[in-house]
């Protein structure tokens, strides 16, 4: 008996047919990406918020116990004689610390990153990739290694003091190391091209037409930059602002090597709870707190570029 020919498919049916077989191969081809971000940063971040609602064991590690302790812990503190809760002045301060130097931080590599990248950006278009090279040389060494070079630099023994004792600028050496300038001197240079590059991409694009018709029409040079320039590289500003504000936050390296253990930021803090506090869930508290903090700086630098990106269309 002879058999039916198919029946061909509607042409609707063919392209959801084809849409579905087109899903699920992006699916397949997504799976190993999906599985590594799954087990190698959701499941500890997992682990980390179930830890930030146990009680601290004894010896580090944690009770399965229930407590919101670790949450209360990160602004507040139990009176250990009449459990009476109190604000966490230390903390405070510490938070305090992280933001000052941080946005310190962030305006000290503006002010020497903007310079910065416009000279290299109205350099001859042969010479720019030299003087970007040298500006992500210190990229290429270990951050450990750069802070004890700035360590070098500060110390009492080091190089600015015995320069300045030799010019007889000074007769005793200046106490720089172990001190907030020391943090946000070693910071700064190590962000620096963090900065230098967002804006640098953003001066390049730049219309220098504008700036001469800025100039045509008898602006100064203060003028033309704030009308003309500013405007438009502040993107590359927003961004640079970001990259470096964010990693000061939780910067951990620099702030020990340079701070002694006295000047302790919020990454040190962190630290300290998992160490020799022995306080888990209040180190896990922490983390959170930090990573929502960078959150919202991320949201804003967000709103901001789609709020430039609208204004130009």
């Amino acid at each position: 008996m002879a058999q039916a020919p198919d029946t061909p498919l509607a042409p609707g049916a063919l392209e959801h047919e084809l849409e579905q077989a087109d899903t699920r191969t992006r699916w397949l081809l997504s799976l190993p990406a999906i599985l590594i971000i799954t087990f190698f940063a959701a499941a500890p971040l997992l682990v980390m918020v179930v830890y930030s609602f146990l009680t601290p064991g004894d010896y580090g590690n944690v009770k399965w116990q229930f407590s919101t302790e670790g949450w209360t812990g990160v602004l507040m503190q139990r009176d250990i004689f009449d459990d009476n809760m109190t604000w966490a002045d230390a903390h405070l301060s510490i938070f305090w610390r992280s933001l000052k130097l941080s946005m310190v931080t962030t305006v000290l590599t503006l002010i020497f990153g903007v310079p910065t990248a416009w000279f290299v950006a109205t350099r001859p278009r042969g010479k720019r990739e030299l003087w970007l090279f040298l500006i992500t040389v210190p990229f290429w060494t270990n951050l450990l290694v750069r802070t004890i070079a700035i360590q070098e630099l500060i110390r009492a023994e080091g190089v600015i003091n015995n320069v300045l004792m030799f010019l007889h600028i000074i007769d005793a050496p200046i106490q720089m190391m172990f001190t907030d300038f020391a943090i946000g001197f070693g910071m700064t240079y190590v962000y620096l091209p963090l900065m230098v590059l967002p804006v640098y991409a953003a001066v390049e694009k730049l219309d220098f037409r504008l700036v001469e018709a800025a100039h045509d029409l008898y602006a100064g040079r203060w003028t033309a930059f704030r009308r003309v320039i500013l405007p438009m590289i502040k993107p590359g500003i927003i961004a640079g602002s970001i990259l470096v504000f964010i990693p000061c936050l939780g910067a951990y390296v620099t702030p020990r090597v340079l701070g002694g253990g006295k000047n302790l930021m919020f990454g040190n803090l962190i630290e300290l709870q998992f160490g020799a506090g022995r306080n888990w869930p209040l180190g896990a508290a922490l983390s959170f707190t930090l990573m929502a903090i960078v959150m919202v700086a991320l949201i804003y630098y967000v709103r901001i570029t789609s709020r430039e990106e609208k204004t130009d269309v």
